[in-house]
């Protein structure tokens, strides 16, 4: 059976979950914190979750994660049968964790959890982010899913990620610079998932176990 490794308050994690939910895998999960612990060190080589434990193996990277699972699992595929257009989800993928999640995620310690970024980080993030918010916009189709009229795992990426982005430029900059588009509606729509409600209800506990974790790291 698959061990899934990490925390529910982690967007990656939720995004390799979600999709295991969605596709009815059997899986078991294991709390592993961002400790940079030798023994974290030795599954996941940057100290990063999400992982797998699968027998005595690792794997690691949430995108390669989603395709081994994809593979291995072809049940309720998450992928296109044509090759051209699962790759065009990938790509999909690709761009919100790249050029919005990623680049937003400089604005997450200010954002959510008490610290400072500086001025000049503000400035060239938002610079940024405006310019890959409007490409997303042209290549997110919404209808009613994000990347069409199926449910894919671009969608299990979408979940996960385009909240962090809206929620961070709105404390940062207070406007949400995803608002332009339909995301919300879009949200509101999966979210009535069983899946989804899952995820979204163990993010919310394990967000505030992960409080309780950091405040006991900041003591230590």
């Amino acid at each position: 059976m698959l061990t899934l490794c990490g925390f529910s308050a982690s967007n990656y994690y939720n995004k390799v979950k979600l999709a295991l939910l969605e596709k009815e895998v059997p899986f078991q999960e294991k709390l592993v914190w961002v400790d940079r612990s030798p023994a974290l060190l030795a599954k996941s080589p940057l100290g990063k979750v999400p992982y797998f434990e699968i027998g005595d193996k690792v794997l690691f990277e949430s995108q390669v994660m989603l395709d081994y699972v994809e593979a291995t699992y072809p049940q309720k595929p998450l992928l296109p049968a044509d090759t051209f257009e699962a790759a065009r989800i990938r790509e999909l993928i690709q761009y919100m964790e790249l050029h919005l999640e990623l680049v937003a995620r400089e604005l997450y310690a200010e954002a959510f959890f008490g610290g400072k970024i500086s001025d000049e980080t503000k400035v060239r993030v938002q610079k940024i982010l405006k310019r890959s918010i409007a490409g997303f916009g042209r290549i997110a189709r919404f209808s009613p899913y994000i990347a069409g009229d199926q449910f894919t795992m671009a969608d299990c990426a979408a979940i996960c990620h385009l909240p962090m982005v809206g929620m961070a430029t709105k404390a940062i900059y207070g406007e949400d610079m995803m608002a332009d588009y339909p995301v919300r509606d879009y949200l509101k729509q999966v979210g009535e998932r069983p899946t989804v409600q899952q995820v979204t209800a163990d993010r919310k506990a394990n967000a505030v176990e992960m409080t309780e974790w950091i405040k006991s790291q900041r003591k230590a």
